[in-house]
């Protein structure tokens, strides 16, 4: 077998076989197929696409390059979700500790922002003292104590998705609907949950800009987990503004505490309970009516808040802010952004508010860029609202007042205006 014959035969279309497609990634993973050769592969199924067997042959290639955690002890109560990423999505600090407190397990494993979209270890990491690096071993003792753990992602939890990715990055190959399902589902069944719930985010602050990309890239993930035998289900929701009224780190958790007190705002509540409504209906094998009924319950008797306590406080973290989340909010420079004419918001776009918050230290524009975590932005109005010249748009949060101006003019381009007020967007597109 050779990878140039393997390339040659993408390259013209045809189907290529488990064998195929394994001596590709395990010979990358060697150093016995190079990386140029990787490249020009990656370039074929861009061109030429793949098939449902092709892109679980790849799936499955990749999530054996590495280990596996074994959640078996857990049976079926074991339960992810995962976010194609957006701005302002904290949904799994809010999401886990809900479906952690109605008796599911939640091992989950989650990655760090870079660029526009934030990161969940980034935002825990907000939380002084919180431990984001767990062994395995007390990764799952934690998990069967109280239902809930969230650790940094394991180095070597399909390793051959991180080399892909470096070089899809520098490619042009990212743009591959079976790549990307391939990448997001190695990572996630390695993670080894029997259940998994997919928030597919579609819109301007999201990989997939449209309904229609965002929905073929859902089925290709279902077909996927299905394959697998686990139990997938995708949500497709709004990123075409920001999810919340909070972007930032400590801002995150700021309103992640709003929400599982009740008091926060509507559409990312509206979300979370979604989410986690359908986490709890495949873990405990009960209908949707009946585990929306219970999860509104977590949230209104405080277990839930309870249970996100006790999971910080377990990995270390310092719960004096969580008791009293007005301090998470303590950036040592704020300034108003104030709108500049009046009219009704017509949209708030969600990467410019994104990159606008990295520009003031919230985000990393490479890897290795220290994390602001005070930085951040709070929106004061919402899509849909009329605003008067001077009204305050936003607050802006950061450790630096000479960062304002950039990210001043990043919002300059975020807020659009108009006479009629729009029509109210939807939240949720579709389940599947």
């Amino acid at each position: 077998m050779r990878a140039y014959d393997i390339i040659y035969k993408k390259r013209q279309g045809l189907e290529l076989s488990k064998e195929e497609i394994e001596f590709m990634i395990n010979g990358y993973m060697d150093g016995s197929v190079a990386d140029y050769q990787v490249s020009a592969f990656l370039m074929a199924v861009c061109f030429s696409s793949m098939n449902e067997n092709e892109t679980f042959y790849l799936t499955d290639a990749m999530m054996r390059s590495g280990d596996l955690v074994d959640l078996s002890r857990f049976g079926k109560l074991s339960v992810d979700k995962h976010s194609t990423g957006g701005v302002g999505d904290k949904t799994t600090l809010i999401v886990a500790p809900i479906v952690a407190s109605l008796g599911c397990k939640v091992a989950k494993m989650s990655g760090r922002g870079l660029g526009h979209t934030g990161g969940t270890v980034d935002k825990l990491e907000s939380i002084e003292g919180y431990k984001s690096s767990l062994s395995s071993e007390e990764f799952l003792e934690q998990v069967t104590k109280i239902g809930i753990a969230v650790t940094g992602q394991s180095g070597n939890l399909a390793p051959a998705d991180k080399k892909l990715y470096a070089l899809r990055d520098v490619t042009a190959t990212v743009d591959s609907i079976p790549l990307i399902a391939s990448s997001i589902m190695s990572k996630k069944l390695a993670s080894g949950a029997q259940s998994i719930v997919l928030d597919v985010k579609c819109g301007s602050g999201a990989f997939m800009k449209d309904v229609e990309s965002a929905k073929a890239l859902a089925s290709a993930m279902i077909d996927i987990g299905t394959k697998f035998g686990r139990s997938v289900r995708a949500l497709i929701t709004n990123m075409d503004v920001p999810l919340g009224l909070f972007v930032g780190n400590a801002l995150e958790i700021y309103e992640a505490v709003q929400v599982l007190s009740g008091k926060g705002e509507k559409n990312l509540t509206e979300i979370c309970i979604s989410l986690a409504s359908n986490m709890v209906s495949l873990a405990l094998n009960i209908d949707i009516k009946e585990a929306k009924s219970r999860v509104n319950d977590a949230i209104a008797s405080g277990n839930a808040l309870n249970k996100m306590k006790e999971w910080l406080s377990l990995q270390g973290g310092d719960i004096s802010k969580i008791n009293q989340p007005e301090l998470l909010l303590n950036a040592k420079c704020k300034k108003e952004y104030k709108a500049k004419k009046c009219g009704y918001i017509s949209n708030i776009n969600a990467e410019c508010v994104g990159i606008a918050s990295m520009l003031l230290g919230a985000g990393r524009a490479k890897k290795d860029d220290i994390i602001d975590y005070s930085a951040g932005i709070e929106l004061k109005c919402r899509y849909g609202e009329y605003v008067n010249e001077g009204d305050t748009l936003c607050v802006l949060y950061s450790s630096n007042e000479a960062l304002f101006e950039g990210c001043e003019k990043k919002l300059n381009e975020s807020f659009s205006f108009d006479n009629e007020k729009p029509s109210e967007s939807k939240l949720i597109y579709d389940t599947l």
